[in-house]
C-alpha cells in the first residue's frame, strides 16, 4: 500500500479508509480554524455540537433510519449493551428469546439470564457454529419481550442472510461487524446496535438505534448510564461523549457516501468476499469451515490441513505486507477480516498469496 502502510486484516479494531485518516491528520491540530483539535474542545461548544449533529444526520441518511427511531452515540463498547438490552426491554413480559450462533451472541445470552426468563430460540453449537439456522429452526415465544441475534459472527465466519420473522416480537440485533456493509430495513427492528471499531470508526463509540416507543420501560434497577431514556433525553450527552470517535464516524460516513452509500458498498464488499472464497475453494490446501449459504462477507475463515502449515502461512504473510491473519484462538486457522475499508487490491493481493502458498507447499 501507499505511505508504507500494510493490509491490516484485523477483526477489530480494524483498518480505516486512508482518505479518512489523511483528512483527520490535516485537521488534528487545528480543526477548521478553531485553533484546537477536536480531542481538545468542549462537547458543549458550538463547534462540536455541529460535528455531533452533522454526524448523526449523515448516519441517519446512510442507514435510512426512520424518524421514530433515535440514534445514540454511547460508550462502554457493544458488550455494555449485553446488559442494557434486557434492562431496558425485558420488563414487558420478563421473557426474551436468543439465537446462539457464535461467541458474542452466547455472551449476550449469558448476561441476559441475570435479568429474566431467557430461552434459546435456536443454536448452531451442534456444528461448531459453522451455519446459520433457518427460519423453521427458530423456536419463538409469542409473549417474549424481544428476540435477539447477532447478524455476523467474527470468530466463526458466518453471517445471517435473512431477517428472522418474529411476528409482533421486537427484534434486537448486534450488527457490530457488518453494519453499513449492506442495506438494512431498519423498520424491521426494534433495536440495532454496533461497536464502531470494525466498519465505522476507531474504538470508543457504540451506536444504538432504538425505536423510541421501546424506551422508557426500563427495569427499576437499571443504572442511570444504561438507561436509554436518559440518553435519548440528553441526546447522548448526559456526560462527555467520545468526541473524537464521533468526529471520525462523520468522516467515514462522508467516505461511504463517496463509495455510493451503503448500496454501493454492498456491491463492493460482496465482490471482495466472493473473490476470496472462490480462491480458497479452488485451492488444493485450503478449506473453509463455514457452510455455503451461511458464509460471512466480512470475516472469511479458512485453514490448511495442519496447524504447522497454518503457522507457516501466517508467518510468511507478513513478508507480503499483511497483518492479523491468524484465526481466533477458539477455532485456529486463519481469518481475513475484509470490512468496508479493506480495498479491493488488498483482497486481490491476498488471493495471489494464497495461490502462491498453495503451489509451493
Amino acid at each position: 500500500m501507499a505511505n508504507g502502510r500494510i493490509y491490516n486484516f484485523s477483526a477489530g479494531p480494524s483498518m480505516l479508509p486512508l482518505e479518512v485518516l489523511e483528512r483527520a491528520g490535516k485537521e488534528i491540530t487545528n480543526y477548521q480554524g478553531s485553533g484546537m483539535s477536536v480531542m481538545e474542545m468542549s462537547h458543549r461548544s458550538k463547534v462540536f455540537q455541529k460535528i455531533f449533529d452533522d454526524t448523526k444526520a449523515k448516519f441517519r441518511k446512510l442507514m435510512a433510519v426512520p424518524d421514530d427511531y433515535e440514534i445514540l452515540f454511547l460508550q462502554g463498547g457493544a458488550s455494555t449493551q449485553f446488559s442494557a438490552i434486557p434492562l431496558n426491554l425485558i420488563g414487558k413480559t420478563g421473557k426474551a428469546d436468543y439465537a446462539l450462533t457464535g461467541n458474542f451472541s452466547t455472551l449476550a445470552y449469558k448476561e441476559a439470564k441475570r435479568y429474566g426468563d431467557i430461552a434459546v430460540a435456536c443454536s448452531s453449537e451442534d456444528q461448531n457454529h459453522t451455519y446459520i439456522p433457518t427460519q423453521d429452526q427458530i423456536h419463538l415465544r409469542s409473549d417474549a419481550s424481544y428476540f435477539y441475534y447477532c447478524s455476523n459472527n467474527t470468530v466463526y465466519g458466518t453471517e445471517w442472510q435473512y431477517i428472522p420473522d418474529t411476528g409482533d416480537v421486537p427484534i434486537v440485533c448486534d450488527m457490530s461487524s457488518d453494519i453499513c456493509s449492506r442495506q438494512v430495513d431498519v423498520s424491521r427492528y426494534g433495536v440495532i446496535y454496533a461497536g464502531a471499531q470494525k466498519n465505522l470508526a476507531p474504538a470508543g463509540v457504540t451506536i444504538v438505534i432504538v425505536k423510541k416507543s421501546l424506551a422508557g420501560h426500563e427495569l427499576p434497577i437499571t443504572p442511570l448510564m444504561l438507561n436509554w431514556q436518559t440518553e435519548i433525553e440528553k441526546d447522548s450527552m448526559y456526560n462527555t461523549p467520545p468526541c473524537w470517535c464521533i468526529y471520525m464516524l462523520g468522516l467515514v460516513c462522508d467516505w461511504l457516501e463517496s463509495q455510493g452509500g451503503v448500496a454501493g458498498m454492498e456491491k463492493i464488499k460482496h465482490g471482495k468476499a466472493q473473490m476470496l472464497y472462490d480462491t480458497i475453494d479452488d485451492s488444493r490446501l485450503f478449506t473453509c469451515a463455514a457452510q455455503s449459504g451461511s458464509r460471512s462477507d466480512m470475516n472469511v475463515t479458512f485453514r490448511t490441513p495442519t496447524p504447522e502449515l497454518d503457522a507457516k502461512f501466517v508467518a510468511e504473510s507478513a513478508e507480503w505486507g499483511f497483518s492479523n491473519l491468524k484465526g481466533h484462538r477458539k477455532v485456529g486457522g486463519m481469518r481475513a477480516s475484509i470490512y468496508n475499508a479493506m480495498p479491493v487490491e488488498g483482497v486481490e493481493k491476498l488471493c495471489e498469496f494464497i495461490r502462491y502458498f498453495d503451489q509451493h507447499n
